[in-house]
């Protein structure tokens, strides 16, 4: 079953590499209309939305391009820093889309920034967890299943935070380059939203990753617990019940259930606010 996992998620997540670069490359082949360098629009996209202490740097590395807001930077690949192509001012285009969102406090993006530190270090315990517990034996099974639980479902909350915060980028690089006539035709146009669209298979790729792998976790502890945990408890308990007369070992056997499973699923009751 974990084989089938990792492989069904590798094969997703090298789909979605595949796709984005196979858009970039050919819409790097076009040349805008404008001849507006990435760096050029944006620095244009940033004056205009008056945004003045933002620095645009470059940066070697294919599609090393992002925004940081804790430095107020706007980093572009040295291809899309230089490049006047459809690609190029698609990319300057939607990091731009991110300093907008800081400079508005837009929602997704704040929680996404406070959540950098307990993402980091949960994708940190991971690396121990699974060589410490699953390839070594160092960690208890029943130990190691909840902390990466946890882990999973912090980065996957991590990823669901980041859809709309990049999908929201995206809509306003469109928007931004139709305005203020950096793409002109509809095989302009066309080429922006294959850029941009291939990326945002990269964050979903990545979202339903953290997201198997929780609920595998996840399941995987509940089975633990039912298969192996529970039986020892009743089996704890067979003592109590040789002392009781067998009128009452099908009510005791029972109770005995019913509290093991209440406590099982009150975590996930109480995590999905079914309780």
């Amino acid at each position: 079953m974990y084989w089938i996992l990792f492989i069904g998620t590798l094969l997703m997540g090298l789909w979605a590499q595949a796709k984005v670069k196979g858009a970039y490359r050919r819409q790097s082949q076009i040349r805008a209309h404008n001849g507006y360098s990435g760096a050029q629009v944006a620095a244009q996209m940033l004056q205009r939305a008056g945004i003045q202490d933002v620095g645009i740097e470059m940066q070697r590395g294919m599609l090393s391009d992002h925004y940081n807001p804790t430095r107020k930077r706007l980093v572009l690949s040295e291809e899309n820093y230089h490049g006047t192509s459809v690609a190029a001012i698609a990319v300057a285009a939607h990091e731009c889309g991110h300093a907008l969102q800081h400079q508005q406090a837009y929602g997704p993006l704040n929680i996404r920034m406070a959540s950098v530190g307990i993402t980091s270090f949960a994708n940190g315990m991971l690396t121990w967890l699974m060589v410490g517990a699953l390839f070594l034996g160092l960690i208890p099974i029943q130990l190691a299943l909840p902390l990466l639980v946890g882990c999973w479902g912090i980065i996957m909350a991590f990823n669901l935070i980041t859809l709309p915060v990049e999908f929201d980028a995206s809509r306003r690089a469109k928007v931004m380059l139709t305005e203020m006539g950096f793409t002109a035709t509809a095989t302009e146009d066309r080429g922006v939203s294959e850029v941009l669209n291939a990326a945002a298979w990269t964050y979903v790729a990545a979202f339903i990753t953290s997201l198997a792998y929780f609920l595998y976790y996840l399941l995987l502890q509940n089975y633990y617990f039912l298969l192996i945990i529970l039986p020892l408890q009743l089996n704890h308990h067979q003592r109590l019940m040789n002392q009781i007369h067998p009128i009452y070992h099908q009510h005791l056997l029972y109770y005995l259930i019913q509290y093991h499973l209440t406590h099982l699923m009150f975590p996930l009751l109480k995590y999905f606010q079914l309780y």
